[in-house]
């Protein structure tokens, strides 16, 4: 997935490629616990669809749920996706920092590599 720490840094535009990739995959995560957590808002509270992509929405990015869950099923779906969103925000963020840690953190070893390898051979 990623170069080898003995190997030269990626040059821009793949770099570039690289996050669009990561940020499309994000973006598909996102949207598929949109669309299954309006679902279940759906279903298990009652809401109407627009109400229930709203909540969704609001509890996913931490803002908190806006309408009040009244029966069992939706109490315990809302417990059990404020839970998932805590976790599926910190993957979302990871996925798209990952490249970016990864570039940060491999270039300090090519220098490295160089500087040893310039020892060996002088």
């Amino acid at each position: 997935m990623f170069e080898h720490r003995t190997a030269n840094l990626l040059p821009t535009r793949a770099f570039l490629a690289r996050m669009a990739r990561f940020g499309a995959l994000s973006a598909a995560m996102v949207g598929a616990s949109l669309a299954l957590d309006a679902g279940g808002y759906h279903t298990f509270g009652g809401l109407p669809w627009i109400d229930a992509l709203l909540n969704a929405a609001m509890i996913l990015t931490g803002m908190g749920p806006v309408d009040r869950m009244t029966t069992v099923a939706g109490k315990l779906f809302s417990t059990g996706y404020a839970l998932f969103s805590g976790l599926a925000f910190v993957g979302t963020v990871a996925i798209v920092f990952a490249p970016i840690a990864h570039r940060f953190l491999h270039a300090p070893h090519l220098e490295l590599d160089d500087a040893q390898s310039r020892e060996r051979d002088g």
